[in-house]
């Protein structure tokens, strides 16, 4: 967390505060984008590279993770998760741009890239880089699968209370999840295209009735955030109290792992895309911490506080508060509406996992080992449901690290090749100018 917090403030200083400073600029270029077709119809937009991402950070733990945080760390961990959100802004940016900068096409014709690739290609040290380029990919090849049998456990969970067996559950994922990434990335980027925006309508447009219904209550909520950030917290209900040291370190991890700044993963699914410049595509970034902790982890907080369940029941039981929030103005639908948010949540974190595996597989042992790499991917999710993998649950976060500390390690070495491209295009008519310009000309 030390590392990709104090990364994310060098790379924010580095670049000039730009997320700050261009932030409505780059809102038009995503929210205001996203409809825009590609000019290739069988290319891959912005967009659809965009929510393949997102697919993976908005997963079970958008709603059952920020509960957990307040929990253990208060009302104020909210404030540290949007401030740890913020400054992951030039994380994600400079790892994207990079990501297109260092792309390349692979022996299928399909854009492939990420950091294997601006590690191998873009250190000095070509030893060094191919070493940090084979850390990465071999470690997130390998922590990809405790991840997907941890996301199918909460599915499995949450299925239960609908009455469907684990193994019902856990054999309909494996299905889909074969049919989708046996489709290759067309298919995969097709389907969370419709995907994501569906199931985080449901969700956001649920959680915001119940912030409507208790809209009296939102103003003392915001206050309470930003008075418990800096200070102590005495015990309240079931919230057993806590520190500002708590509030930092929960509300920390919640900001870093909800979007997955720093961690190497974007940059992935954003190398597919059709891009003019590669800082375009590093705005989709913004976009995505925008949507996953800025809108949907914020809609979680915001309900579990206004509705007062962060107070209702102990930080054991703390994955139960939004389901408690959402029954207190729908009822049992209100269980329905987070249980079927969940599972379409860990369903499209799935298929993006496989396919982040399957793309350091090809990396590091060619193509065609990858494609029956998959179905290593395919098995990780029936032994979430039956069982047997549990024991590298314990090393998630171990293997996690090992993934961060590389890519890291790029960003803040290439950080003036993101710094030029950024300047680039901020200051070359070709680009943002052109964008202005063209606005002007419409008004």
């Amino acid at each position: 967390m030390i590392i990709l917090a104090g990364g994310g403030l060098f790379l924010t200083i580095r670049l000039g505060f730009f997320q700050f400073r261009h932030l409505f600029y780059m809102w038009g270029q995503t929210f205001g984008q996203m409809m825009k077709k590609p000019e290739d119809p069988n290319a891959i937009s912005p967009f659809q590279a965009a929510t393949a991402a997102i697919a993976s950070t908005i997963g079970a733990a958008n709603i059952v993770g920020v509960p957990v945080a307040i929990a253990f760390g208060g009302p104020g961990a909210v404030f540290w998760m949007w401030i740890i959100a913020l400054l992951g802004c030039a994380s994600k940016f400079s790892e994207i741009v990079l990501g297109i900068k260092y792309r390349e096409k692979d022996a299928s014709g399909e854009y492939v890239g990420g950091p294997t690739y601006y590690l191998a290609k873009g250190f000095k040290n070509k030893a060094l880089g191919k070493f940090l380029a084979g850390w990465f990919a071999f470690f997130l090849m390998i922590e990809i699968i405790p991840s997907i049998s941890t996301q199918t456990v909460s599915a499995a969970q949450n299925a239960a209370t609908l009455g469907i067996p684990d193994i019902a559950t856990g054999i309909a994922m494996a299905l889909i999840v074969l049919v989708i990434v046996v489709g290759g990335t067309k298919r995969l980027v097709q389907v969370t295209e419709r995907l994501v925006p569906v199931m985080a309508l449901i969700y956001v447009i649920g959680a915001l009735v119940v912030i409507g219904v208790n809209i009296d209550k939102l103003p003392g909520v915001f206050v309470l955030i930003f008075e418990s950030a800096f200070a102590p917290m005495a015990p309240v209900g079931g919230f057993a109290g806590s520190t500002l040291a708590l509030a930092l370190r929960w509300g920390a991890a919640r900001g870093t792992y909800s979007n997955e700044a720093g961690m190497g993963t974007a940059p992935i699914a954003h190398a597919t895309a059709q891009t003019d410049h590669p800082v375009r595509q590093g705005f989709w970034g913004i976009f995505e911490i925008t949507l996953d902790t800025l809108i949907v982890c914020t809609v979680t907080a915001l309900v579990v506080l206004v509705t007062g369940a962060w107070q209702a029941v102990p930080a054991s039981e703390a994955a139960a508060m939004p389901s408690m929030a959402f029954q207190t103005v729908f009822g049992k639908v209100g269980d329905y509406v987070v249980t079927i948010s969940i599972l379409l949540f860990v369903l499209s974190t799935v298929i993006v996992l496989v396919f982040y595996g399957e793309r350091q597989a090809r990396f590091l042992f060619g193509y065609k080992f990858s494609r029956i790499w998959k179905f290593i991917y395919i098995a990780a999710i029936l032994f979430g449901v039956f069982g047997g993998l549990e024991f590298l649950y314990q090393f998630l976060d171990f293997f996690l690290a090992l993934v961060i500390l590389p890519n890291m390690i790029a960003l803040i070495a290439l950080s003036g090749e993101v710094r030029d491209l950024k300047n680039e295009f901020f200051t070359g008519e070709q680009y943002y100018l052109r964008d202005k310009a063209r606005k002007h000309a419409k008004k």
